[in-house]
């Protein structure tokens, strides 16, 4: 697991992040400038990894079947994976790029300016269990976001697949689904 975040400026982002506040503002503001530095730096600036590690996560709609791209926090692990927190900010609904990732797996993520192709998986019992006990280790204001809502927050482990491997609907990623 990474070292959580640590030092003054990491506690006060951790107060603000765990506010209603912040619920409201973050998910229009955060993900747009984060969009937009790492285009403009083709893959090498992610501003909010510079508090928490993250990744650009590229995977196909659930119901569009387009490609969508959504910068998020994510939790390296030893071994290779990431861990996604499905927190929404602690607003209620699950965020839309868990249903992508449960309607097709097989993604890609962008980390530190690579493209890497990965498999999503939901975890789920004392793996889930053991997962979010890491995850609020790793950044505490999970527990107020899980506080919150009423939904259980959904957890991936992203684990790294062979490049130009096909995803479970036929086609490779980037390529429009099968008619």
């Amino acid at each position: 697991m990474a070292p959580a975040p640590s030092g003054f400026a990491a506690r006060l982002v951790q107060k603000v992040s765990a506010t209603r506040a912040f619920a409201k503002v973050a998910p229009r503001f955060v993900p747009a400038m984060d969009r937009a530095v790492h285009r403009l730096t083709r893959g090498k600036v992610l501003p909010s990894a510079r508090m928490l590690p993250g990744v650009v996560l590229s995977a196909r709609g659930a119901k569009s079947g387009l490609v969508r791209t959504t910068p998020l926090a994510c939790m390296p692990e030893e071994g290779g994976t990431w861990l996604l927190v499905g927190s929404n900010f602690g607003r209620p609904g699950h965020p839309a790029w868990t249903a992508n990732l449960l309607a097709h797996p097989d993604v890609s993520i962008s980390w530190k300016g690579r493209d890497i192709p990965v498999r999503a998986r939901l975890l789920a019992g004392e793996e889930r269990a053991a997962a979010w006990r890491a995850a609020l280790a790793f950044w505490p204001p999970y527990a107020a976001y899980q506080a919150r809502v009423e939904r259980e927050i959904r957890l991936f482990r992203l684990v790294v697949r062979e490049a130009g491997k096909e995803n479970a609907g036929g086609a490779h990623l980037g390529e429009p689904p099968p008619a």
